[in-house]
This record gives structure tokens, C-alpha cells and sequence, in this order.
């Protein structure tokens, strides 16, 4: 079950687009006095951390929508369709009927599309039709050179960006600084890098995290915008661009050479995206004997992708399994990830409602945020946020008290691990992954 659906857009036309899903806002926007030189990473190319201003493929990345003529019928149909620029001047595009993914209408049949840029417009083909894509929307054309229609630049922005802690939760990074963090380092605009330790020790637990990941157009797989939350040191969330591909095995929300997404719900590059994670620890007898593995349930913005997931073993690169605590460690994997808002609630200590769904203040606060250096871009976000309906609330009560039910379900440590259906048992492993780097790179803390 997702959170509320992604019913609410706002399609907007130029490179100053402030969209609106429920939320705050995501901008794609370029201004020249904020222009910043990309990181060359060796094998991986360019790493932009802010939006390129010179850059002519990224103004045609992203996500459109729109409806079509169908050959023969009076009613029109929905297409929707995410861009991703590969290496060169070439694309590889996603279309999919009814709607973009973790949407209601979303048909999760794939169309598979490849094009080349040329000047400012790109061409894409490998379907039924020919799509013509500029910076602000895609005209689909038929194989007779009819126009058929054409779809607008969405922006969307998960229900959970700019949610508060709770009561009772733990605030782990507000962006005043690292004193929860073992080897943590800040950007000089308060956000904090990849690769650090939460010096707090946690047992059973849910997690917000708000990342935001690099525009890395020229490395692929596991090389583009690699990072991840390695809970307990041993059990990795996947943070990964895998925006505009097809459901990849270790993609962003995957449970790391475990178990893909249910859903790819990974947004473009460079805005703001969440993660809500829902961890039950394993149990284990005086022995030092496992009596109950680990489970997981997770939202990637605002989308539930893994649900109630059993975890028999570590993964990946992750420290083995053992009765004592270990840090939660936000991956290093070479790529400038970045990460604000993070909080956590020990589920030993409180309980709350979870996922949390930001309110209309909190929305506009995280859009004053998107790019906290562009005082202008801030206005027009915190305006567009102001359009936004909040999420029915018989929708967020019914998230709300499944997640509950979930809870109590969980803590109760004498109740055996649920069955697992056949459509979620672990995918076969694949080869080892010559990239990946160790779980961990900072000395351990002490338990607390």
C-alpha cells in the first residue's frame, strides 16, 4: 500500500517550473550566478551537485504527461514519460500508459524508447509513434506525420518532503550540525555529505531521510549517484539514479542484491527525494542463536516499494549479523550524494503514526529550501506550494493506522515471521559487483 496517490500536478512551461505534488515543490532551474563546475570523477565523468548552466542535455531530462488521439476511437488516451540522458548526446526514454509510476492510473507495461539530441530538440523512437521532446513538453506524432498531442513537463514531490519529527523522535541532522555523526562533513550550505556514522544506536526503528542525488549523465548502473542507508551496518536501502530506467534489481529502493522495488520511483537527479524506512531487528537467544531475522518496509517518495520484507542475512557489503547494535551508516560509494532532514523514532522508547505526511507549512517550508542559495526560486516554489491541496484525510488515516497495525504486529517478538508470498522471495544473486565499496568506512562508536 502507498501513501496518498499522486493525483495533483502542476505542468509549467519554462526552465522556471515550480511543480506541485501535494507538496512543496521540486525546481529544475538554472541561474548564472550560482553556476558551479561539475566533479570529474575518474570512470564516471562529470558530477553536477546544482543545476548546469551549460549543460545542453539536462533541460530535456524529466518527466511529461499528457493525452493523445487514438487511431479509430473518439476518446483520447494518457501517456506519460521520463527522459534520461546517457552518455554523448543520446537518451533513453520510459513510456508508459495511464500515468507515471506509484500513480493510480500507472500501467506498468514499458515502452522502451532511444533517441539523439540535436541543437536544442531531441527525437525519440521505439514505439508507436515518434516523440519530438523540447526543454518545455514532447509532441507525439503518428507514422503518417499527424500530431497526435502533447504532453507537459510534470514535476512531482513526495507527500513526506519536509515532514517534522514527531513527538518523542530523535532529531539527527537539521543542518546546524553533525553532533549525532561520527566522520560526518557539512557543505558549506548546511547539507550533509555522503559517508557518515549515526553515532546513536538504534534497535527497532523508523527513519526519514531527504537525499538528494548527483546529475551524473555520463556513468550508468551502479556507477550514477550510488550511496545507500546501510541499517545496523548490515542491511542496505539502495540509493541509486536509476531514474528513467526499468525496475533495476539494485536500484534506488531496492533491499541491496536481495530484493528490487516493488515500484521505480525515483525522481531526476538533482531534487530533493525521500526515504521512510520502517526496521524491525533480528532476535536472538542467549546462545548467540538467530530466532528471528530482520524485516523491513519502505517508502521512496511517499510510494511503499518494500513490504514487510524478511531479511534472512546481510547484504551486499554490509557487517555480518550479530546480537550487538551497530550504526546506521549513510554510505560512501564515491558520488556526491546529499542528505537533509533527518530523523528517527526509536520504537522501544515511543510509538508514532508513520509514514509522516508534511502539512501545507511544512510543503512551503521545504520548497523555501530546494535551493536554499536562490532566494528567487524559493518565492515562486513557496507560491506554487500554496496551490496544493492537502491528501484526503480518510486516505492518510488509513495509511496511517495500517502502519500502526504494522508496528504492534512487528514488536511482538513472540510472534512468528509472517509467510512470505511467492512473488517476494529474494531474486537470485547476481556477480559480484566489482564498484561497490565497504558498508562502512569510519571507525565504529561505542554502543551508547
Amino acid at each position: 500500500m502507498s501513501l496518498p496517490p499522486m493525483s495533483l500536478h502542476l505542468h509549467t512551461f519554462g526552465r522556471r517550473s515550480a511543480p506541485v505534488f501535494f507538496a512543496a515543490a521540486l525546481l529544475l532551474i538554472s541561474a548564472p550566478s550560482f553556476a558551479q563546475e561539475p566533479t570529474i570523477i575518474p570512470g564516471k565523468g562529470p558530477a553536477y551537485t546544482v543545476p548546469p548552466t551549460d549543460e545542453p542535455n539536462y533541460p530535456l531530462m524529466g518527466e511529461f504527461a499528457g493525452q493523445i488521439r487514438v487511431q479509430g476511437e473518439k476518446k483520447k488516451q494518457t501517456v506519460a514519460l521520463q527522459i534520461r540522458p546517457v552518455a554523448g548526446d543520446q537518451f533513453h526514454a520510459i513510456a508508459f500508459y495511464g500515468a507515471l509510476p506509484g500513480e493510480p492510473q500507472h500501467e506498468s507495461e514499458e515502452m522502451r524508447l532511444i533517441g539523439l539530441r540535436a541543437k536544442e530538440s531531441l527525437v525519440l523512437s521505439g514505439g508507436p509513434w515518434a516523440i519530438f521532446v523540447d526543454s518545455k513538453g514532447c509532441n507525439l506524432v503518428s507514422s503518417s506525420g499527424k500530431l497526435l498531442g502533447r504532453l507537459k513537463r510534470v514535476h512531482r514531490v513526495s507527500p513526506t518532503l519536509g515532514a517534522k519529527a514527531p513527538e518523542g523522535a530523535t532529531v539527527l541532522f537539521d543542518g546546524t550540525g553533525v553532533d549525532h555523526f561520527v566522520g560526518a562533513e557539512m557543505t558549506e550550505d548546511g547539507l550533509l555529505k555522503e559517508g557518515a556514522l549515526i553515532s546513536p544506536m538504534f534497535q527497532d526503528f523508523n527513519l526519514h531521510v531527504e537525499f538528494r542525488l548527483p546529475y551524473m549523465p555520463q556513468a550508468e548502473g551502479q556507477q550514477r549517484g550510488n550511496s545507500g542507508l546501510y541499517l545496523q551496518s548490515r542491511y542496505e536501502c539502495q540509493v541509486l539514479d536509476s531514474f528513467g530506467t526499468e525496475k533495476m534489481f539494485n536500484g534506488l529502493g531496492a533491499l541491496y542484491r536481495m530484493k528490487a522495488p516493488d515500484v521505480n520511483m525515483a525522481f531526476p537527479p538533482l531534487v530533493w527525494q525521500t526515504y521512510d524506512v520502517h526496521f524491525t531487528a533480528p532476535r536472538w537467544a542467549s546462545d548467540g542463536k538467530k530466532i528471528r531475522n530482520a524485516r523491513v518496509t519502505s517508502w521512496v517518495n511517499g510510494v511503499k516499494v518494500q513490504d514487510d520484507i524478511e531479511l534472512p542475512s546481510k547484504t551486499g557489503a554490509g557487517k555480518a549479523e550479530e546480537p550487538t547494535l551497530s550504526p546506521i551508516n549513510i554510505q560512501d560509494h564515491g558520488d556526491p550524494v546529499r542528505f537533509r532532514n533527518i530523523w528517527i523514532v526509536d520504537r522501544g522508547i515511543t510509538t508514532a503514526k508513520f509514514p509522516v505526511i508534511a502539512t501545507k507549512k511544512q510543503r512551503q517550508e521545504a520548497a523555501k529550501l530546494e535551493w536554499n542559495e536562490k532566494p528567487e526560486a524559493a518565492k515562486e516554489q513557496a507560491e506554487s506550494a500554496k496551490d496544493s491541496e492537502p491528501a484526503k484525510q480518510s486516505e492518510s488515516k488509513a495509511t496511517s493506522e495500517k502502519a500502526a497495525t504494522s508496528e504492534k504486529k512487528d514488536d511482538a517478538e513472540s510472534k512468528p515471521a509472517a509467510e512470505k508470498k511467492a512473488s517476494e522471495a529474494p531474486a537470485a544473486k547476481p556477480a559480484s559487483d566489482p564498484q561497490e565499496k565497504p558498508a562502512k568506512k569510519n571507525a565504529e562508536p561505542q554502543q551508547n
